[in-house]
C-alpha cells in the first residue's frame, strides 16, 4: 500500500531522528575500536557506561534585574522565553545534546518525560 505525501512527511522526522541515533551509535563503535583509545577497551568499557551524567531538561530562561528577582514570592510567575510547544533543549554536563518535546509517561500519567526530535550533530575538536 502506497503511503500518501502527509503520511511520508510524518515518517519522515522519526526516520531522521532514527538515522541521527544510529550515527551516534557508530560513533561509539568508532571510538572503542580505535587501537589508541585503550580506556574503551575490555573492562574499562563496561565502567565508561556506568559513569553517570548530569541530564538537565532546559524549557527556557529569562533575563531580569536583581530587583525583579527579589521581589519574587511563592505564587509569583516567571515569563520564559519560549512558548508552549516549543522544543526543549536537551543538556548533557553543559552541553546540548538534543532537543525534544514535553510528553506525559504512558506508563504513569503523573510525571512528565521528552520525546528526543531533533539529536545535535556533535562537532569533531582539533
Amino acid at each position: 500500500m502506497a503511503k500518501t505525501n502527509v503520511e511520508a512527511e510524518a515518517d519522515q522526522p522519526d526516520e531522521q531522528l532514527d538515522k541521527a541515533i544510529e550515527e551516534l551509535r557508530g560513533v561509539l563503535r568508532e571510538e572503542e575500536t580505535r587501537p589508541d583509545a585503550a580506556l574503551h577497551s575490555g573492562a574499562n568499557s563496561s565502567i565508561i557506561m556506568t559513569i553517570p551524567v548530569d541530564v538537565q531538561i532546559i524549557l527556557g530562561s529569562t533575563e531580569m534585574p536583581v530587583s525583579e528577582l527579589m521581589a519574587l514570592q511563592k505564587g509569583s510567575t516567571v515569563a520564559l522565553n519560549r512558548r508552549i510547544g516549543e522544543p526543549v533543549d536537551v543538556v548533557v554536563n553543559g552541553r546540548k545534546i538534543a532537543r525534544g518535546e514535553i510528553t506525559v509517561l504512558e506508563s504513569d500519567p503523573t510525571r512528565f518525560g521528552i520525546r528526543l526530535t531533533e539529536i545535535i550533530a556533535a562537532t569533531k575538536s582539533a
